[in-house]
């Protein structure tokens, strides 16, 4: 176990003057009652804030919707587990047997847990300012991608074109529901794109307004995978 930890500290850049708390981090909640929930927990918070300093230096005149998009493209699970890849964190995971047999070390959300469960233990053994350095490195080329373009109104126009450019076929949008008077209605819209496993949902006091607010997430999304 020693010999792995070792490799992985390599792989992350960092080495734990407290080496329990990253086999903590590391340990699935199938494995152990001691595991890595609590720590996903403190990550997931300090993450938030990481990522949030990042984007309000990045983006000056940027306005608070826009800086919020931003941060939930680069802190979603699929954005995380994708990180996590990178870093070879799979490989590097203890659970049960039956976990493990059924593909989790390789299932997003368990890998962004651990990525999250990670960024809590290196901030308690060290300190904000050494996490912040250490996940900003892993962060940096999806940061760089981003561009407020992708939050501007005409969101649907942007994620036509990314599309075409690629020969994928178009979204489509779909109107979930419609909730409250006429003067005052909610919309509810979907976004389906082929190069997403599920559609992403979107609320507005028009339809327009939801689909541009849906178009917006998948364009982040993508733009984010990409990076």
């Amino acid at each position: 176990m020693a010999d792995l930890i070792n490799k992985l500290q390599t792989k992350l850049g960092y080495f734990f003057s407290n080496p329990a708390l990253l086999e903590q981090a590391l340990t699935h909640r199938s494995f152990a009652a001691v595991n890595n929930e609590r720590l996903e927990f403190l990550g997931d918070a300090v993450l938030e804030l990481i990522v949030s300093q990042a984007l309000f230096l990045k983006f000056p005149s940027a306005e608070e919707g826009q800086l919020t998009r931003l941060r939930a493209a680069l802190v979603r699970k699929e954005a995380l587990a994708a990180r996590a890849r990178e870093l070879g964190l799979g490989t590097f995971l203890v659970m049960g047997q039956g976990e493990n047999n059924s593909g989790g070390r390789h299932r997003d959300s368990i890998l962004a847990d651990a990525f999250e469960a990670i960024t809590g233990a290196i901030y308690l053994d060290a300190g904000f300012d050494t996490v912040s350095l250490r996940v900003g490195a892993w962060l940096q080329g999806p940061v760089d991608a981003l561009s407020l373009e992708a939050t501007e109104k005409d969101a649907k126009t942007q994620l036509q074109e990314y599309l075409q450019a690629q020969s994928l076929a178009l979204p489509v949008y779909q109107v979930q529901s419609i909730e409250g008077a006429s003067h005052s209605q909610i919309f509810t819209v979907n976004c389906n794109c082929t190069l997403l496993d599920k559609p992403e949902t979107a609320q507005g006091t028009s339809r327009r307004m939801a689909e541009q607010r849906a178009a917006q997430q998948v364009l982040l999304i993508l733009l984010n995978k990409t990076a």
